[in-house]
């Protein structure tokens, strides 16, 4: 038995014709069954919306082949999902037979109540128009719109599911690579790691398994994209807060956190508990929970630093293992002014000024490290009174003098011991000049030598 569909063929009348189809005239194929089932299944989009998106590639794949079909305003798709049917409906409207005069949006009463008899004027009345032959073209010319519609729809779903889990850690594993961005395949969704938050020191290959922080959930007009971080702070915090208790249930807070991906992180931990240690808690049994951060974080560099309201106290803290000799504030200006001795400059700067610079990100302080002076200046005051008293007892001019003490005659004791050719090389004079001021420093030395009291014992020996 055939079954009977209306054709966009106008008769006299000027409103479509019925004719006569073969069965096959409506869109039968496994393909759609499949294709459905597919994005139900493997990509998670409700079955309404596949459905919704195969309806509509098919109704613009009808006006484009179908003559006149883009002048009907109101055209829709039914689609049996389970035996992969399709057919397109045009709705028209009801209306005197002598004022029928829109043959492709309107249809007369009396044809109107043949297809429903209840129908009266300003009802609308849906008919079949697939037409003969239409499936196999149809299915070819729909593809596109239907795949663009599909992926528009995925692309929705990752937005709604995703948009309020920026701030989260993810896994997923590395699926391609565009120049330097990083695709990661997120199971039924795909993110993305801009270069620029990746970690420098990490090597990314298809396939590694990742965690990562999900940066934000991106609606622009490529559609929803979801950004990864490797390299943000919040990374390291949310790595904190899965792996210690104490943060989870805020009995220790996280005041601050200052990171230079790949390198080195500084965590100031504050507890509200007196009894709960907050570095120990952070750092675990046997360093156990951070070193599950650090492995995390590819053996990044990790100080967990107890945090502090008093400037100086915090500062000493984070510059730690290095010993600070003097810490200074210029509250005005914002500056901490730091000086250490000489052998504990590099640790407080840290490798590439990195202790140093982590720790006025901490703070919000430019924190400034210095050499301490103080022991040198002595020295040097030392040395110039010591140089004065050679210079005045020797009969010298400053120059001279300065030459003697470099050449290590830092008092007469010393001078009167150095032979008179080494002087003469060292201020750059004559033997006779030089034999002389060792002589004169002889017999300085002498001179105080005679002025010294006998101790009462050596008097009694005597």
């Amino acid at each position: 038995m055939t079954r009977a569909t209306i054709t966009l063929d106008a008769d006299e009348s000027g409103f479509p014709t019925r004719s006569f189809v073969s069965p096959d005239s409506t869109i039968m194929t496994n393909d759609i069954v499949a294709l459905i089932d597919y994005y139900e299944k493997e990509k998670g989009i409700d079955r309404d919306r596949v459905k919704a998106a195969l309806e509509y590639a098919f109704i613009s794949a009808y006006r484009k082949m179908v003559p006149g079909a883009d002048k009907i305003e109101v055209l829709h798709g039914e689609i049996d999902t389970k035996k992969g049917e399709t057919k397109i409906f045009a709705t028209l409207t009801v209306v005197a037979d002598d004022d029928h005069v829109d043959k492709f949006n309107e249809v007369p009463l009396t044809l109107a109540q043949k297809k429903k008899p209840e129908a009266e004027l300003g009802d609308t009345v849906d008919f079949n128009v697939t037409p003969k032959g239409f499936g196999r073209i149809a299915v070819q010319t729909a593809k596109q719109t239907m795949m663009q519609r599909l992926r528009m729809a995925e692309k929705e779903m990752l937005y709604d599911e995703f948009k309020d889990r920026a701030g989260d850690i993810v896994s997923g594993s590395v699926r391609r690579f565009e120049k330097s961005d990083v695709l990661i395949d997120l199971g039924k969704f795909e993110g993305r790691m801009p270069s620029r938050e990746r970690v420098v020191t990490e090597d990314y290959n298809v396939g590694d398994r990742l965690r990562a922080y999900v940066v934000s959930v991106e609606n622009e007009n490529r559609g929803p994209e979801i950004i990864l971080s490797r390299s943000h702070p919040n990374f390291v915090r949310r790595l904190f807060e899965a792996e210690v208790s104490e943060i989870n249930d805020q009995t220790v807070e996280l005041r601050g956190i200052a990171r230079e991906a790949g390198y080195r992180t500084k965590v100031a931990v504050w507890s509200h508990d007196e009894k709960v240690d907050p570095v120990g808690a952070c750092v675990g049994l046997r360093g156990g929970r951070v070193k599950n951060i650090v492995r995390e974080l590819n053996n990044e560099k990790v100080d967990i630093i107890r945090w502090s309201d008093d400037v100086v106290e915090f500062v000493n803290e984070a510059l730690k293992p290095a010993t600070l000799r003097s810490v200074t504030l210029d509250e005005e200006n914002k500056i901490v002014n730091v000086t250490v001795d000489e052998e504990e400059l590099s640790k407080a700067i840290g490798r590439r000024g990195q202790n140093a610079r982590l720790t006025s990100k901490l703070l919000g302080w430019d924190v400034q490290v210095r050499k301490d002076e103080t022991k040198r200046d002595q020295f040097n005051a030392a040395a110039a009174d010591a140089a004065t008293i050679v210079a005045q007892e020797l009969g010298l001019s400053a120059a001279p003098a300065a030459k003697l003490l470099e050449a290590g005659g830092v008092n007469l004791e010393m001078v009167s011991q150095m032979p008179a050719d080494y002087v003469a090389g060292a201020l750059e004079i004559s033997e006779e000049e030089a034999a002389d001021i060792v002589a004169k420093a002889q017999a300085a030395v002498a001179k105080l030598v005679d002025a010294t009291p006998e101790s009462p014992a050596e008097g009694a020996e005597a």
